[in-house]
């Protein structure tokens, strides 16, 4: 297969505007980053994960919706949710697993947990303070349970260890990273 039969989200040329855009909503905590013009009818959580992994990474995909295909593009080792380094959820409920929190030496093994969510602008308002935030700003996600809020406090609250959050809608993303500090409706 040549890089002009990859479908478009497996592009080189694709991944660098992916990268840039979601980068920029990572150092900017309740931006929204809209990836729908790169993603040809993907999801956007799935676009979030080929910006992320590669070989040297894991995944646990706790949805069960990434396909073999998907997996085989994404050139990522499949491992227990405990160790996974990047993780696909349900925002739908309130999560019941573990993630890795990193140690005090190497807080970057912290999970990253990519959070499927239905729509990023029309559910509870969530503040949000803390580096990359002027002042402050919000988001509102529906389709993210509250037990999400819950156990992402008790992840983070020995900083600099945790988990950072991408919340993905089928077009769009929003990251918040371990440093943000979130307040509920």
């Amino acid at each position: 297969m040549s890089v002009l039969d990859l479908p478009r989200l497996w592009r080189p040329e694709t991944h660098q505007a992916l990268f840039r855009r979601i980068l920029d909503v990572a150092a900017r905590p309740g931006q929204i980053a809209d990836l729908s013009d790169l993603l040809d009818g993907r999801p956007a959580a799935l676009a979030a994960l080929a910006t992320f992994c590669d070989n040297t990474q894991t995944l646990a995909d706790l949805t069960g919706g990434l396909s073999a295909s998907d997996l085989a593009f994404l050139d990522v080792g499949t491992a227990p949710v405990e160790t996974a380094g990047f993780i696909l959820a349900s925002g739908a409920g309130a999560p019941a697993f573990a993630p890795r929190l990193g140690s005090l030496d190497a807080p970057e093994g912290g999970a990253t947990i990519v959070v499927l969510v239905d729509n990023l602008t029309d559910g509870s308002t969530l503040t949000l303070t803390g580096p990359g935030i002027a002042g402050r700003t919000a988001v509102s996600p529906s389709g993210f349970a509250p037990g999400w809020l819950d156990a992402r406090a008790r992840w983070c609250a020995d900083f600099p260890m945790g988990v950072d959050l991408v919340l993905a809608d089928p077009t769009r993303v929003a990251v918040l990273p371990r440093t943000t500090r979130i307040k509920g409706a």
